[in-house]
């Protein structure tokens, strides 16, 4: 199939999240298999307007608002050289339902941004947006089939009004460990994600500075870039706390590795791609129960998901496993089995296996 795919960053893209890893991985499978992808996506400071990636034909224009025209000029342009439009909405959507009507189009939804808009946009702007703008362009596809990656995202979906939904799982793209790997001597919990509002980092700080006031000699490693890096740094200044800022892959794994526990205290998520990545080194998470980290951490039994959401009940859970390596060294174990399920071959044959049945 000839299929053109739209999503706001690509894989290069110094934001790019969880989502852009699952366009990508998805997206290099389905090109072994013989498909022809065209990415559309958005320009970052110093990129090319094109370029082969893994052999993936990526085309950016735009900045961060306006690829979404850019993105259907494109199409009105070229819309004759594809079978199939990929539209993955990430927070504002391309709206291509009315643009898209003589060819196949199937949204890839992660999650509903909903209250995310109250951390990141101002007053009133982020009302708007929670309480009009969002379930207005997400009820423009609720008649298209849509993939997500969560049944917690699923449900949100059918909530408002979508009728046909498929879940294709998040993957990893390495194997997880074949035995649990030697842990730091000290006891070490760890943040990882980019350091936005409503990844609540702040959170995983403060319930640090509890967990020290319990067990003597644990350490802090906080992994990820983000417009709240260089005010964290300057608020939380000890020598128990180390920001690494971007890593490597090699380096991140290794540092989840050594870690005893994920601290995961966002307030919404499609999946909670670190928590699984996590899992396959053999490291347990303490989550928010909050839409898709309910659905990668099993509670009681490959992490704790606190009900509260507080800085406090964070740090109690992690002290709890801290103070007892019978319990922790189960929750790892049950972490790093339940990772085992997780591949991106898998979740690249569903998902060709949803669009072929479109088509």
């Amino acid at each position: 199939m000839r299929i053109l795919w739209y999503n706001w960053r690509d894989i290069k893209n110094p934001e790019a999240g969880g989502a852009e890893v699952f366009c990508h991985q998805i997206i290099i499978r389905l090109l072994q298999k013989g498909h022809n992808i065209t990415l559309f996506t958005s320009q970052f400071p110093n990129s090319p307007h094109s370029e082969i990636i893994d052999g993936l034909k990526v085309i950016r224009s735009g900045g961060r608002y306006s690829v979404y025209t850019k993105a259907r000029k494109y199409f009105k342009r070229n819309k004759q050289h594809y079978d199939i439009f990929i539209d993955s909405i990430n927070t504002i959507p391309f709206l291509s339902p009315k643009l898209v009507q003589e060819k196949t189009l199937l949204p890839i939804v992660y999650q509903r941004a909903a209250e995310i808009w109250f951390h990141e946009v101002p007053f009133p702007i982020s009302h708007l947006f929670y309480y009009y703008l969002e379930k207005k362009w997400l009820s423009r596809y609720k008649e298209n089939p849509t993939i997500t990656i969560s049944n917690s995202s699923q449900d949100d979906l059918k909530s408002i009004g979508f009728k046909r939904t498929f879940i294709v799982p998040i993957g990893l793209g390495f194997e997880p460990l074949f035995e649990m790997a030697l842990k730091e001597s000290n006891p070490t919990v760890i943040f990882l994600g980019r350091l936005k509002k409503y990844k609540l980092p702040n959170h995983a700080l403060e319930a640090f500075t509890i967990i020290k006031e319990h067990i003597s000699g644990a350490k802090l490693w906080v992994i990820g870039e983000g417009p709240m890096l260089n005010d964290l740094r300057t608020m939380y200044k000890s020598q128990d706390i180390t920001f690494y800022g971007h890593t490597s892959e090699e380096q991140k794994y290794a540092l989840l590795r050594r870690a005893h526990i994920l601290l995961v205290p966002s307030i919404r998520e499609g999946w909670g791609l670190v928590v699984t990545e996590a899992n396959a080194m053999g490291t347990p998470a303490i989550a928010y129960d909050v839409h898709g980290l309910k659905d990668s951490v099993v509670d009681g039994e490959t992490g704790i998901l606190i009900k509260d959401r507080s800085e406090e009940s964070l740090a109690h859970a992690a002290i709890t496993l801290l103070s007892d390596k019978d319990l922790l060294r189960k929750y790892s174990e049950n972490a790093l089995a339940f990772s085992k399920r997780f591949t991106w071959d898998n979740s690249a044959e569903e998902f060709e296996r949803i669009i072929e049945g479109l088509i």
